[in-house]
């Protein structure tokens, strides 16, 4: 806070508010501002309508007002979560701004319509993504392209809606990954999607994916069910490139045994091939949630390759009943 440096560097000498509410609604904070921190920099608050002056007496009915200040906030707060809440059922969006492709109606606030210059850039990521591209490629094709981020194709429109920080003249990977992931591109509103641990706490946090509230077909969809799904699919099975460049075989086919989370190659400096390995994703971030275990890629290699070999003998000795198995397993996956 600006006036707490400037308290801190001497520069202050009194405090004034309209009221205790206008210093702070957490009457704890207030509290200890006014007692404690306060008198420690010789400062004086004055606090108008409240009849506070801490130069001149102790008004013995301050705490008491910070308490009942405390549980107005508190009181606000929990109403407003019931009409969020009601209106979030009732298929309302709750977010302030409509995502990148869409827009508020003139003649609804409450109902989203389609930008078609953003909308035709969404497409194309979706359809570059079908394609093969990776989200670095994708970003790469689109700023190479003079295609405008969301940021500044919102500024270019007069909307000041964004991260003052965020990126206006390249796109990048977790621009492209975000509008990959977003349901609302399928007609959907999705409701809360991030909440506060308190009232106290402006700090939003990310809410699980069963925690979010799907309303579907609110508005019209610019991406099919199919290309969505489609794209998840290949997500799911995104191979991930290390610093060196080279990219693992095994990469997303590999999985723990003990967690069901994906195994990755560690690559470490100056290692030798035949120490290459793969290890838990798991157990790489959070170690009290898996047990250390890994297996080397060249013994990995070994078993792959073994496999290989067996199911090839299997196919020379067997090659008319494989061809006919093969067949068959062909016209069922089509017929399903």
């Amino acid at each position: 806070m600006s006036m707490m440096s400037d308290i801190e560097d001497g520069k202050v000498a009194t405090v004034i508010t309209k009221d205790l509410s206008k210093l702070g609604r957490d009457y704890l904070k207030t509290g200890e501002l006014i007692e404690m921190v306060f008198p420690d920099y010789d400062v004086r608050y004055i606090a108008i309508n409240d009849g506070v002056d801490t130069l001149k007496s102790e008004n013995k009915l301050m705490a008491f007002k910070n308490i009942f200040n405390d549980w107005y906030a508190r009181d606000t707060s929990k109403k407003i979560r019931v009409i969020q809440k009601a209106k979030a059922h009732a298929g309302k969006p709750l977010a302030t701004h409509p995502p990148y492709v869409y827009k508020k109606s003139e003649a609804d606030k409450n109902q989203w319509v389609i930008d078609e210059e953003a909308a035709a850039v969404v497409r194309r990521i979706f359809q570059l993504c079908i394609e093969g591209n990776g989200p670095t490629v994708i970003a790469n094709i689109l700023t190479a392209d003079g295609i405008p981020t969301p940021t500044a194709y919102y500024r270019s429109k007069g909307m000041n809606v964004c991260n003052q920080n965020a990126k206006t003249k390249r796109w990048d990977m977790a621009t492209v990954i975000h509008i990959l992931e977003r349901m609302d591109y399928l007609g959907h509103t999705v409701n809360f999607k991030d909440y506060r641990k308190s009232y106290k706490n402006k700090k939003l946090y990310e809410n699980p994916k069963e925690n979010w509230l799907i309303i579907e077909n609110t508005h019209e969809p610019i991406i099919s069910q199919h290309d969505f799904d489609l794209v998840q699919e290949i997500r799911s099975h995104k191979k991930r490139r290390l610093k060196s460049g080279t990219v693992s075989p095994f990469a997303g086919m590999v999985y723990c045994a003990d967690c069901g989370e994906k195994m990755y190659l560690s690559h470490r400096k100056n290692e030798r091939p035949e120490q290459k390995h793969m290890r838990c994703s798991t157990y790489a971030k959070e170690q009290d949630k898996c047990t250390v275990h890994y297996i080397r890629a060249c013994v990995l290699n070994e078993i792959v390759l073994g496999e290989l070999k067996k199911l090839l003998a299997t196919v020379r000795e067997n090659e008319e009943d494989f061809i006919q198995n093969a067949m068959s397993n062909s016209v069922q996956r089509k017929s399903s």
